[in-house]
């Protein structure tokens, strides 16, 4: 499945590629062959105004190609005789509207005996907007003695009109492709989501059947007839059923308290609380497993204002879920060490330990619901991978901040600072 989302992927991403290079390619085309178009058009209604010039003088018009582009918008004409501006006015509004040329122009005529293009007329194609005014110095043409030149200033305006129908076109398609880009984001989102709770539900099912399975041996162990006779395996059996009773009840209380806390309606029950007690005293409940494990807490509390406003159920989670990572995540000796101390923003509580560390890579992942630190190639840790999520909801809802500090093989160290 999730090699064919991955083919879905790169065989997408290289269709909207290709959609973007040909809307591209075929955009600059349509606008170079308008212009072309439109030029020739142009020099079809300039040639054949040489030639109703000539007709009109009785000379004979210029054999070769009478017109010349010098630039996108100006044109010059070789007439060989004088040209008179009102004839040629007529000769150009006939031929342009005849060509479909819809284009405000003007125009001038060169005069040879000063050496100066000699402005004629401005032509606008909307009559209602019919303006004249001073020509911006017509270029001359050297090779040419009697000749005029006409300018199309709002051709490129012109041309520009047109092309915003492919650029909207082009908008349509990018609407198309933004879409198509969210369709396959969300579904490697589902994806992921579907792989992580499939992992979630693996791991809650290993982690409910060890107890269950254990709590059933023990049962039928105190059902044997001869169980009563020997005190000393009863209360063996009572108590392994007792332990695994309050595994499975811490773990039924972290999934509760992980859907209570998300909710946007629920509330935290501050007060005001002295930390340092609220420490010492879910360190005391941990003892027994570190002595146990041949571990140990030190403690540096050096802030001498530890009074804090929070929800104490809540934060004695957060100190136990960090305290029980720090334990899960030191596979030799387990030394804890959990510091206070006031600075200028608050009060910063930090926990730290000398376990395995954790990667750059995977401390951007740590926060993340279900996302458990795998501890060598597989995930041999036991956990549902909420602990630190749901330590980091705790801390947004109080306002507070959480930073984590680690290198492998070095240890990890979660720093939380509050506001006083």
């Amino acid at each position: 499945m999730q090699k064919r989302i991955r083919i879905v992927v790169i065989f997408g991403t290289i269709s909207l590629i290709g959609l973007i290079i040909t809307q591209i390619y075929w955009v600059q085309r349509a606008f170079s062959i308008h212009e072309k178009e439109l030029d020739q058009s142009i020099q079809v209604a300039l040639i054949n105004v040489a030639h109703d010039m000539a007709a009109f003088s009785q000379i004979k018009p210029p054999n070769s190609n009478p017109v010349v582009q010098l630039s996108a918008n100006y044109f010059v004409v070789n007439i060989n005789d004088k040209i008179d501006a009102n004839i040629l006015e007529h000769y150009l509004s006939k031929e342009f509207e005849r060509n479909g040329i819809s284009l405000d122009y003007e125009y001038g005529i060169y005069d040879c005996v000063s050496d100066v293009m000699v402005y004629g007329n401005y032509i606008s194609s909307d009559e209602k907007n019919k303006k004249k005014t001073e020509s911006s110095d017509l270029p001359k043409y050297e090779d040419y003695i009697y000749y005029f030149g006409v300018d199309f200033p709002s051709k490129t305006g012109f041309l520009r009109g047109d092309y915003n129908n492919w650029l909207f076109s082009s908008l349509i398609l990018m609407i198309v492709i933004l879409f198509f880009s969210l369709t396959l984001y969300i579904i490697l989102k589902q994806n992921r989501l579907s792989e992580v709770q499939k992992d979630f539900i693996n791991n809650m099912t290993h982690e409910f059947k060890t107890p269950i399975s254990t709590i059933k041996v023990s049962s039928e162990v105190l059902s044997s007839p001869g169980i009563i006779s020997d005190p000393a395996r009863l209360d063996k059996y009572v108590n392994i059923i007792k332990n695994e009773n309050e595994r499975l009840q811490q773990q039924v209380d972290l999934v509760l308290r992980m859907a209570d806390i998300e909710k946007e309606t629920s509330r935290l029950n501050k007060e005001e609380i002295e930390l340092h007690s609220i420490i010492k005293e879910v360190a005391y409940q941990m003892e027994a497993r570190l002595i146990k494990m041949n571990g140990s807490i030190l403690y540096e509390l050096k802030a001498s204002n530890s009074m804090i406003f929070a929800d104490k159920l809540h934060l004695k989670n957060v100190i136990s879920n960090l305290i029980d990572n720090a334990i899960k995540y030191s596979p030799n000796k387990i030394e804890i060490r959990i510091s206070t101390i006031n600075k200028v923003n608050g009060l910063t509580l930090e926990i730290t330990d000398k376990g395995i560390g954790i990667s750059k890579e995977q401390q951007k992942r740590i926060f993340d619901k279900f996302y458990r630190v795998p501890k060598g190639n597989i995930h041999n840790v036991k956990g549902f991978g909420l602990g630190l999520n749901y330590v980091k909801n705790v801390i947004k809802n109080h306002h507070w901040k959480i930073d984590v500090e680690s290198n492998l093989n070095e240890g990890s160290k979660f720093k939380i600072t509050i506001p006083q």
